[in-house]
């Protein structure tokens, strides 16, 4: 029985991780200051770590879009990795908390600290760490803290379109109404 629960566990994994893959690099706005792109991505993360907790949000957020990064933008497969495998771990711990009947609420709280790291997240990389590692790896040479600065509207404007979308196939799934 338990090794049954970890294959479904595994292929659920596979199939949120295949459609954060689908959601980044289908959808792809440049973001000109950084490299980076606009994309939903974000939303399969949101929506496995809502679902399936905190492991699943995790691994799906570290694996899918960080995967897609490999296609055209292997500079940022480390920043992905990292921010949207710790998006994917707070909003499934998060959403997943004690008081069944705050579901809601703990829902849009765990959206919203994942928006924030989200948008947090890539900053400090950006920012901070890239700037730092190309000192040494020119191949992290792709941005500064200008450019980071820059890229924060529309990472914000990702993380919550992701976010609404992400709630909406929450409720859908779950039968929530409030």
């Amino acid at each position: 029985m338990a090794q049954q629960k970890q294959l479904i566990t595994i292929g659920i994994i596979a199939a949120y991780a295949t459609l954060a893959f689908v959601g980044t690099t289908v959808i792809r706005i440049p973001i000109p200051a950084t490299g980076g792109y606009f994309n939903l991505g974000d939303t399969f993360v949101m929506a496995a770590a809502l679902l399936h907790g905190p492991l699943v949000g995790g691994v799906v957020g570290l694996i899918g879009p960080a995967m897609a990064d490999a296609i055209g933008f292997p500079q940022f497969i480390l920043a992905t990795a990292v921010v949207k495998g710790i998006e994917g771990i707070l909003i499934g711990l998060i959403a997943h908390g004690k008081g069944g009947r705050r579901a809601g609420l703990r829902t849009i709280a765990g959206l919203a600290v994942g928006i924030i790291i989200l948008v947090g997240g890539y900053y400090i990389f950006e920012a901070i760490l890239y700037p730092a590692l190309a000192k040494t790896v020119p191949f992290y040479g792709v941005t500064d803290a200008r450019a980071a600065l820059a890229e924060i509207g529309p990472n914000l404007l990702q993380g919550v379109l992701s976010a609404v979308i992400a709630f909406g196939i929450w409720r859908i799934f779950t039968g929530v109404k409030k």
